[in-house]
């Protein structure tokens, strides 16, 4: 035997750390401000009679100028640094609880949605109100105008003038949305880009994410349309007698029938679609960056 033989060297492949539990957060807040007038002009179509997109930004301009474009921007970023990073962080924590190793089950990635979307429909549901109330306070005549000033205006005065279980407004409905929302969102993007990934055509680039975030975006739009109309009018709703969600339920299908739960798919297609696209594009951005601060790349 060779006298200068050396014994191999055995590589490790190093751990990498959990991310940032605010990444999520972050992506979600660039991506809300950037389609903030489209998610404006959908919950306005869904809480006030207006009959079309177009007819429902001319109105907020006419009204309130370009700058109402942004009405309630404020509890926009407020939501998304409290609902968005919780189902971020509970998504991947839940991923860790049902499943060790590759090739997650596509019903096991739903169902850890599921899990997040539960969690962070109760933690975000404050400011999801708010963000609710701000964004259709112009559709209303100005005598029944809440006139916030900002998110914390608006907090503290729910509090002050309606109590403190007016947090819990439409909770249920709210989670309901968020757990569709997670589970197909979340769920429906890890399972294409690992799908796209199996195939000889992409790679784990820009690409690859733009398209599992395209699909994603559709998935989740026509998943999620019944319980966000129904959502945002019993969140817009602040009179005695206008708590109830079954009440809100019978007279909205008294009025308009069982297609009022599609009321706004297309504005809502157009905002999601483009939002999802760029959460998940900025999340795979920060996640790159933090891997290169912290030399894992």
């Amino acid at each position: 035997m060779s006298s200068n033989s050396q014994p191999k060297e055995v590589v490790t492949k190093k751990q990498k750390k959990p991310y940032p539990v605010y990444l999520g957060g972050v992506a979600a807040s660039i991506a809300a401000s950037i389609t903030h007038p489209l998610d404006l002009t959908k919950v306005r179509l869904q809480a006030s009679g207006d009959t079309g997109m177009i007819q429902s930004l001319r109105k907020t301009v006419r009204t309130a100028g370009v700058r109402g474009l942004f009405d309630g921007v404020s509890a926009t970023l407020f939501r998304q640094m409290t609902y968005s990073m919780c189902r971020f962080w509970a998504y991947d924590e839940s991923k860790k609880l049902l499943h060790t190793g590759p090739d997650m089950p596509g019903w096991k990635m739903a169902a850890a949605g599921a899990m997040a979307g539960t969690v962070a429909g109760v933690v975000g549901n404050p400011g999801e109100i708010l963000m609710v109330r701000m964004q259709g306070d112009f559709a209303k005549p100005p005598e029944k105008r809440l006139n916030y000033k900002h998110v914390f205006d608006g907090l503290f005065r729910m509090i002050r003038e309606e109590g403190f279980s007016s947090l819990g407004r439409g909770v249920y409905p709210n989670v309901i949305r968020s757990v569709l929302m997670n589970a197909s969102q979340l769920a429906s993007y890890d399972y294409f880009k690992a799908q796209l990934l199996r195939t000889k055509y992409f790679k784990d680039n820009i690409a690859c994410h733009f398209t599992a975030s395209l699909m994603a975006g559709t998935v989740a739009t026509t998943v999620c349309s019944p319980a966000d109309v129904l959502k945002s009018r019993v969140m817009n709703a602040s009179g005695p007698g206008s708590s109830s969600t079954l009440a809100v339920i019978k007279n909205s299908f008294k009025n308009e029938g069982a297609m009022f739960m599609f009321k706004g798919w297309i504005p809502a297609w157009t905002r999601l679609q483009p939002t999802t696209i760029l959460i998940f594009l900025t999340l795979e951005q920060l996640k790159n960056l933090t891997d290169v601060i912290r030399g894992d790349s």
